[in-house]
């Protein structure tokens, strides 16, 4: 008896000691749960914060660039003076003849120093310059300008002779990698290169578009890539990016990155750069099957316009030369053997005719090819120059004929597009994004490009028999992502793209089965170090540090709409007793910021207090003020300014910095100023601007510098 009750009570304690532990592990379980849910949530909505952020920004350069587009359109000169300033300040993209670039960019007359120590380059480019190029790259050492003009002159030639798309088979190599954005992040670069192996006639490329501005190390991004496009041509493919745009560089650091590295010869490399850009090939076809394209498609996009477009005449696609549509309608109309209708020239009589006269010679058969050809070569040519003259257009065209510029026979039957049609294909395959959502609708988040659902997807597919789509453009948490039913993915490859730890980069893989896979990765060498727990412990801390630097990033956004903000919030206070309900906040907030941001879920960030649910928001305003103000020893009225406007007016000053030396001339000054001063909705008369030069140019060099042109903008937003 008592030997079995023992048992019994041994038996039950050891019951209830198993209990107690199933419920401890339960909870814990719990509670691991919940904290890893709260991570998700938090790290979800800094996502959200971030993104919302960029894209507002890339908004804000579409509209500055479409107010000068509409000036360009609108402006009447009052004099040549006006005239010859608006040309310079426009057409700086313009395409250089041939022979005018080679001299422009005469790369032959820059003399290398004894001393200098960093790589040499000599042409044909080897593996072995490759090499030398990421060793010294990854010592800090820079590419002397002659070499980096050297290289561009080199990758011009060869890009000019690709096509629109390029075509990759898996036939000749084991696999290709694809990868998405890099944005001047040498370190992703490589990461890749490490982990995937350099490139060689076993190990094909595709990068995606998108090398450079936002990292501080564009330059050195591109010139590895031609240097490998130029050593293995047949196994690096580059495609054009929306970044790979001078207009986009001169707000997003690209243009400012070249010019602080090379203060002498930072002009000449930028042009260079910006005619290589809009010779880069706009998509890559693998096996017929896979299409990679930067940003993604439209319910209008057309392989067969992609292939056949002059994509060099696009050297912006932020910028429409609507002028340039004069020249095509002769072009047109010589090529079909027509002339203007009779209702069309009396319907025209208020504007200049375009005398085609003498008309072209009488056209030899086509049986002649080769006469055939130089026949409409010389007519089409001549029908350009005289509506260039006529219009007075003085821009540059290249002489010889390209792959994607040539007129074959088979063309001439074939449709002519306007160059609204082309320009637009070439927007929305950088620019545009997918949506869960069915049908097609204009990309208001971005300000171009649309977005696009699985049945545009689905519908583009089966027309062109293609299997699924591979785009970039997007940044995703984890480096990658799919989307409409695994037909479309997304790659980026810049990690730690909003802050470290925000978001993993990533490549991927296609054999001959064309099965993705995928590589992640984070460019952080703390974190390789560390043990598992101590990982665990740093990815917390990290969540911290992106979640704080959002949160900063969002004040700084409130902040600079202060002004509009008080409107808002005193739309909801009737009895003007300065305080207002924190669902009425939210409400406010999203109408002046219209970030799509969930605010009620971030309030208990960014509202640190509050009575029985009210917001005392003037309180809450000056507390957004005394914490800038903390940052920046600036009044408060100023710096909201500055905050609101910076980027755009930095982006001005650089347009009308032509040489990019970081001063503009007097006369600069005033000829802009009448330009955008109805953007900033601000009025001055002429002699209101030349007493404003005059009183701006503090240290009286004759020249203004961008702290003066902040100053400007202060003193004028003052004026009554």
């Amino acid at each position: 008896m008592g030997s079995g009750s023992s048992v019994n009570v041994q038996y039950k304690y050891s019951l209830q000691k198993s209990e107690n532990a199933f419920k401890a592990a339960v909870l814990i379980q719990q509670w691991y749960r919940r904290h890893v849910a709260r991570l998700e949530m938090r790290r979800r909505c800094t996502w959200r914060i971030f993104q919302s952020i960029e894209y507002a920004c890339e908004q804000d350069q579409i509209k500055l660039h479409n107010f000068f587009s509409y000036l360009m359109d609108q402006f009447t000169p009052s004099s040549s003076k006006e005239r010859d300033f608006i040309s310079r300040m426009f057409v700086s993209g313009e395409s250089y003849k041939e022979a005018e670039l080679e001299k422009y960019c005469d790369y032959e007359s820059i003399e290398v120093p004894d001393s200098y120590i960093g790589p040499r380059l000599s042409f044909p480019l080897l593996p072995d310059h490759a090499t030398a190029l990421l060793e010294a790259f990854q010592q800090k050492q820079q590419l002397h300008a002659r070499y980096v003009l050297n290289l561009l002159h080199e990758t011009r030639k060869h890009l000019k002779q690709l096509p629109n798309i390029s075509h990759v088979s898996t036939c000749y190599s084991e696999e290709v990698t694809v990868c998405g954005d890099l944005h001047g992040q040498l370190d992703d670069l490589f990461l890749i290169f490490y982990k995937n192996g350099l490139p060689s006639p076993s190990k094909s490329y595709v990068f995606n578009g998108d090398f450079v501005d936002r990292g501080k190390q564009s330059l050195e991004i591109l010139v590895i890539l031609f240097t490998f496009l130029l050593i293995y041509p047949k196994e690096v493919h580059l495609n054009r990016g929306n970044h790979e745009d001078h207009m986009v560089n001169l707000r997003y650091g690209f243009t400012k990155e070249v010019m602080q590295k090379y203060k002498v010869h930072g002009k000449k490399i930028l042009r260079m750069f910006q005619n290589v850009f809009c010779w880069l090939p706009l998509a890559t076809l693998i096996d017929q099957k896979v299409l990679i394209i930067h940003g993604g498609i439209s319910d209008t996009t057309d392989l067969d316009m992609l292939e056949k477009i002059q994509r060099d005449k696009f050297i912006s696609v932020l910028r429409l030369k609507k002028r340039k549509e004069s020249s095509r309608k002769p072009e047109v109309d010589v090529i079909n053997g027509e002339s203007p209708s009779g209702s069309d020239a009396a319907g025209k009589e208020a504007a200049p005719r375009l005398s085609l006269q003498p008309q072209p010679a009488q056209a030899p058969s086509t049986a002649n090819r080769p006469e055939f050809s130089r026949w409409l070569r010389k007519t089409v040519q001549e029908q350009i120059d005289t509506c260039r003259r006529l219009v007075d257009i003085s821009e540059s065209e290249p002489e010889e004929l390209t792959y994607s510029s040539m007129v074959s026979l088979k063309d001439v039957d074939e449709p002519c597009w306007t160059r609204q049609e082309e320009w637009k294909q070439i927007l929305d395959i950088l620019w545009s994004d997918p949506m869960p959502q069915e049908g097609c609708r204009e990309n208001k988040v971005r300000g171009g490009g649309c977005y696009f659902g699985p049945d545009v997807t689905e519908k583009f597919l089966e027309k062109y028999s293609l299997q699924f789509l591979i785009r970039s453009h997007e940044c995703k948490q984890e480096g990658y992502e799919f989307c409409h039913n695994r037909k479309v993915l997304t790659i980026f490859s810049a990690s730690n793209y909003y802050e470290i730890g925000s978001n993993r980069g990533a490549y991927v893989k296609l054999g001959p089965d064309l099965i993705p896979h995928f590589v992640q990765y984070q460019a952080n060498k703390t974190a390789h170090m560390l043990t598992m727990t101590q990982r665990q412990d740093f990815a917390v801390a990290l969540i911290s540090r992106v979640e704080e630097s959002a949160f900063r990033a969002l004040r700084e956004q409130l902040f600079a709409h202060t002004s509009a903000l008080i409107s808002a919030f005193k739309a909801y206070d009737m009895d003007n007793t300065g305080m207002i309900t924190l669902s009425n906040w939210a409400t406010a907030v999203e109408s002046v910021l219209r970030l799509g941001l969930p605010w009620r879920m971030l309030r208990p960030q960014l509202v640190r207090s509050s009575k029985d649910g009210m917001l005392e928001y003037k309180s809450w305003l000056d507390d957004l003020a005394m914490e800038q103000r903390s940052q920046e020893h600036i009044q408060s009225s100023l710096l909201e300014i500055i905050y609101r406007n910076r980027s755009n007016l930095e982006t001005i000053f650089r347009i009308i910095d032509r040489d990019h030396s970081g001063l503009i001339s007097f006369e600069e000054f005033q000829q802009t100023w009448k330009l955008f001063s109805s953007h900033m909705n601000i009025g001055l008369t002429d002699d209101g601007i030349d007493d404003l030069v005059r009183s701006i140019d503090f240290n009286k060099d004759g020249n203004i510098d961008f702290n003066e042109f902040l100053e400007a903008f202060r003193l004028v937003k003052q004026c009554p």
